[in-house]
Order: C-alpha cells, then structure tokens, then sequence
C-alpha cells in the first residue's frame, strides 16, 4: 500500500471543471450568473454543492425554492453515484468544463433520490463500506472498528483530507498472509441503460487454479460486449484533467467501478479503448 501512495494521492485529488447554470425557466428575481468549481472525482455531488445552492438562490424568491437537483443534456445526475462516475458515464467526450444545469423546481422523483440532509449521504457512504468489506473480509474489518474510525472515514471525505480518510482506509484493503488475499472483489459495471443501471456479481480475485485475474478476466466474465478483441488499451481516467485532455476517446457504453473500501474507480469501455 506505501508504493501506491503517490498514485492513491492522485486519484483522489483527481478534479472535474465544471459550470453550474440556473435553469432559465426557474429565474424569478434577476439574472443568475454561472458558478465554476472544480469538482472532486471521489465525492458526491450533494456534499459539495452548498455554495453553489448559495449562489443562485440570490436569484430566486424564497418561496420558489425546493430541493435541488442537477442535470446533464436533459439527464438527472444520480447524487449517491461518485461525481467521477457521473462526469464518466455521461459528459467524458464532451467539452470541459462539464456545463451542469441546476433546479430548485420539479424534483424527478421517479429518476433521484431525496437528499435532504448530509446525513444521508453518509448512511448512503456507510452503506457501500460495509458491503463491500463484507464481499472482501466477511465483514471483519468494518466490525473491528470503532465508531470513531466510521466517523474518521466519512469526515475524510466529507471535508476532502486524503490522509484522515486514508489512514482508516488503508486497513479495509489490507488482508492476512494466511488469507492470500480478498474473498471477492468489490465492483459494478455501470451502464448507460435504465433497465439494468450496473452490473454487480461475485468475482474471485484468483482463478480456480491460483492465477490471479487481470481486469480484462472480469469484463470477458460479466460483460464480454465490452471487450472487442482489437484495439484495447488503458488509461487513467483519475489524474491529471490535462493528461485525460490529452487522451480523451470517444464515448463508451459502460463504465466500471472497482472499490477498495468504497472509494471507487471508473473505467469507460468503448471500441477503441479501455480507461481507467
């Protein structure tokens, strides 16, 4: 885990540029003028909105406004998906910065959750630790902590400091010698359908005969369509914007989502390429 530091350090400050833009209909007061923010690849985007909440309701009636929501191209935006995966399955062919339209009206029950407070977001957070530490430790680890390790975690992320978040996390992808390694990997392949949003199966991380898996093993096993088999290759989707400026490719139909604790990576699978 020491080795991988330098790239854990990137990933999570890995950073999205985007302009937030009230939608036109929702003006009641006076023009509103768009909001730029670098948006953290390994947040949500309901954690890290408020002063974009706070920017436009200076252009609204107090009593025209209700729960905010947030859309791509006439798409809602899944809050409890990681911003990363959203810029990922929706926006990475497009021009940066991501240009995010912001409501205050007509809240898509049918296509978002409720997010009426941080604590939900939390319990949402919590939620995908446990299940994956249980698919990883039989939930060992997470049972071991304290309430105050839970709370470091989410803090972490909360308030962006790498070395709080990851000085718990480290011992959610630790495993014994005795045990060789995890039980299951922790992952989904998120897709672009309604019908089936992500794909999310038990996968071994070694082979019955003790090989260990690449990651093309997991996509040939749960979505061989994703892999044509000519011209694949990898790349970071989580560092720097200039080098994914740089190698930015035409728009997949799936992406996938790998967690070490909860904190997931996201790969876009097209015909030319596969990234990370």
């Amino acid at each position: 885990m020491a080795d991988d530091k330098d790239v854990l350090r990137d990933v999570w400050f890995g950073r999205i540029p985007s302009c937030f833009t009230l939608n036109q209909d929702e003006v009641t007061e006076r023009e509103a003028e768009p909001y730029y923010l670098l948006l953290p690849r390994v947040s949500y985007l309901t954690l890290v909105t408020d002063k974009v909440k706070k920017h436009f309701h200076k252009a609204m009636r107090a009593e025209d406004v209700e729960e905010m929501w947030f859309e791509y191209e006439g798409t809602p935006l899944k809050w409890h998906n990681p911003i990363g995966v959203l810029f990922d399955l929706h926006a990475s062919s497009s021009v940066l910065p991501w240009s995010i339209t912001v409501h205050f009206k007509n809240f898509p029950d049918r296509d978002l959750l409720h997010c009426p407070s941080s604590s939900v977001i939390e319990a949402h957070f919590m939620s995908g630790i446990k299940e994956a530490d249980a698919l990883k430790h039989k939930s060992h680890v997470v049972n071991d902590m304290q309430k105050k390790d839970h709370k470091q975690l989410w803090m972490g992320l909360q308030n962006d400091k790498f070395d709080q978040f990851w000085a718990i996390n480290r011992k959610l992808m630790e495993y014994s010698s005795e045990d060789g390694g995890f039980r299951y990997i922790p992952f989904r392949i998120y897709q672009t359908t309604s019908d089936r949003p992500f794909i999310q199966k038990l996968f071994r991380p070694t082979s019955p005969e003790g090989s260990a898996h690449t990651l093309g093993d997991l996509l040939k096993e749960m979505c061989p369509t994703a892999l044509p088999p000519d011209g694949r290759q990898i790349s970071d989707h989580n560092l720097s914007e200039k080098s994914r400026r740089s190698k930015r490719t035409t728009c997949g139909r799936c992406r996938l989502a790998m967690g070490g604790a909860n904190r997931q990576k996201t790969m876009q699978v097209s015909r030319s390429a596969t990234r990370w």
